[in-house]
Parts: structure tokens; sequence; C-alpha cells
């Protein structure tokens, strides 16, 4: 049994894939905590129904988290090898002048992705809405074109609350016209999520000559995704081709996963 691990900036996923058989699936069902709560890693992994060969993991939360980790993989005789992004791996090419800069857990969610896709296969656009959003292209010949890294939902509202002094924390419904504030917080946040996802969509069209697919992927995706289906619809309606949103549970791990299978088919 292999540990995946995605440490993110306010929750820590986990998953597993049976290293018995490689060419299975990872997990059905990942599993995600509060990235605080290292506890409930421990109680995770005691009640596995076996003990972990090893672990495979991103961690983007800093030095002190990913040691706290490795010493609660310590516990269970599990070492971890955290992944970092590369110039190119499993033929996905990184166009990052210093491809090391690039965030390990977006590398990773791209090749999740790949790993999802034949070998000829139409470019795509991965956006996730987590702490961060973060929206990266690819091209049909496997090539990290780059991405846009803006504030997800979450933090857009916290920002405005805590950095003025009358707004609140916003609820209100995403609509063309808001007629009050936390309507016009929410659409404000969702149009501005939207638009940067649509504003990728059209310059990958552009690039490519050919409609990139969009898959989607992060806890603020519920919150924003309406109104990018609906602006999605609009732009692509002038190209006669309307792109519908794919959404991903945890391409992180998965990419984790394809990372993992490599290995254990390349070792001898």
């Amino acid at each position: 049994m292999i540990i995946l691990i995605d440490s993110g900036n306010s929750r820590l996923k986990v998953g597993w894939l049976d290293a018995s058989n490689p060419d299975m699936p990872r997990e059905p069902a990942a599993i995600a905590f509060d990235g605080l709560d290292l506890d409930a890693l421990d109680r995770w992994l005691a009640a596995l129904p076996r003990p972990p060969q090893r672990a495979l993991g991103v961690n983007v939360a800093g030095a002190a988290r990913g040691e706290a980790i490795e010493a609660i993989l310590q516990k269970h005789g599990c070492a971890v090898t955290w992944s970092l992004s590369q110039a190119t791996t499993l033929g996905l090419v990184n166009s990052y002048r210093t491809p090391t800069q690039l965030g390990a857990d977006r590398w990773a969610s791209l090749l999740g992705v790949l790993s999802r896709l034949p070998g000829t296969h139409p470019p795509f656009v991965l956006a996730s809405f987590g702490t961060a959003t973060t929206i990266d292209t690819v091209g049909p010949d496997n090539v990290f074109a780059g991405g846009l890294i803006l504030p997800g939902p979450a933090m857009m509202r916290h920002a405005l609350a805590h950095g003025t002094a009358n707004l609140p924390i916003a609820n209100g419904q995403v609509v063309p016209y808001p007629t009050d504030t936390h309507e016009a917080i929410a659409s404000g946040i969702a149009a501005a999520q939207a638009g940067a996802v649509v504003r990728q969509w059209l310059a990958g069209r552009q690039r490519y000559g050919q409609t990139p697919q969009i898959y989607a992927a992060g806890g603020g995706w519920p919150e924003v995704h309406q109104e990018i289906e609906r602006l999605l619809a609009d732009a692509g309606g002038a190209f006669g081709a309307s792109p519908v949103p794919v959404y991903l549970d945890h391409p992180v791990l998965d990419g984790l996963a394809a990372v993992a299978r490599a290995t254990l088919n390349t070792t001898p």
C-alpha cells in the first residue's frame, strides 16, 4: 500500500494505491482533513487494513507542516517522498523558466488530468479553486504552456471583509445586477473567477486553433460554477461550441498515483 498525500494550505487530502496491483486505479474515495488536524491523519493510518509501505506526496503548506506529516508517517513505519515539479515528468513538459518554481500540487494535478486522457487529445485548461485559484493550460503536445494564480473565492471574500471598514463576509446570490451588498460581493467574486477561466479558454483556443477542454477541481467550485458555465456558454456560442467543464475529485492524488505506478513498473 502506497499512501498518496496532498498537503494544501487549508486541507490535507490522502488516498492510497495498491502496490501489489499498480494497474488498478487509486482508492475510490479519498479523505480530506483540516490541514492543522494531523491527529486525524494518525487515526486514519492506524485504521488502514494493512500497514503502508511508503508514501508519495506534495506539500505546499511549508516545511513545518511537511516535517509534522513525516513524523506521523514514521510512527507507522512509512517514509515519505515529496514530489516536486520537474522539467518533464511522464511526458508532460514544463514551460516554466525555472521548472521547480511551479507549485508541486499544480504539476501533480496536470499529471492527474493527463492520466485520464488518451495519447491524442485536445488542449485542456485545469481550473482549481482552493485557497488560491490556479488556471493552467496544457497543449495537445503535452506541453504545459503556463497559468494564472489569483485569490480563491473564500480568500476574496475575506479580503473584502477584513480590508474594508463596512463590507461583511458575504453570503449572497450571484445575479447579473446585484441590489444589495451581499449579492454585490458574491457576484463580483464569481465574475472575477469566471472571467479568468474564460480568458484562458479563449487564449488556448487562439494558441492551438481548437477548443480546449476545461477541467475543474477544488472546494470553491460549487460557489462559482454556475457563473463560469454561463460565461463559457456565452463565449463559446460565438465559435459554435460551448465547453462544459468536467469536475475532477482530487486530480493531485491522481497525478501522484500515476507517478507511483510508473515507479513500480520500472522497478526491477
